[in-house]
């Protein structure tokens, strides 16, 4: 799944101009074992732009404890969107203290059509937002979240990501 951030129009078209022609994640991710309700999953940490951008897009299947994570170099309100996704994936955006801010079952959207521009398509895609600043968003496979009772105002506990004390 790539990411929308809340940016300049002019800023947006030309970062998905630039990796539009994206070739799919060939390094290997490290990944950080995160108790959700007493279930452990093991998230993919996706620290940089480019692998922030991709998500979890372009998988046909995600691990039902298995996702990623994404750890913003600073809390700020931003939204996901489901981007050259082929499965459903949940997503939970987080502030600094790993609490629960905001929650989202994503299905999958209609694919980019061979005539459809990327400027096209991107303003089709439905924007699932934040809401407040976040510090965090984790993604899942589609209903998982929901599956293990996760609710606004949960926290996880994130402290070897750098978050607060994780209560």
């Amino acid at each position: 799944m790539r990411r929308w951030r809340m940016m300049g129009t002019a800023a947006t078209l030309a970062l998905v101009a630039a990796l539009a022609g994206a070739q799919p994640l060939a390094k290997q991710l490290d990944s950080i074992d995160v108790w959700i309700h007493g279930e452990r999953f093991v998230l993919e940490v996706a620290r940089d732009p480019q692998t922030q951008f991709r998500g979890l897009g372009g998988r046909p299947h995600i691990d039902a404890n298995g996702g990623m994570i994404f750890p913003f170099p600073a809390p700020h309100p931003t939204a996901f969107v489901m981007r050259d996704c082929l499965v459903p994936i949940d997503v939970a955006f987080l502030d600094a203290d790993g609490r629960v801010i905001s929650i989202y079952e994503m299905p999958v959207e209609p694919p980019r059509q061979p005539d459809e521009t990327p400027m096209a398509y991107e303003a089709r895609l439905k924007r699932y937002p934040s809401g407040l600043p976040a510090s965090f968003a984790i993604e899942t496979a589609g209903g998982r979240l929901r599956a293990v009772g996760l609710r606004p105002g949960d926290t996880i506990d994130l402290r070897q990501l750098g978050a607060g004390s994780g209560r």
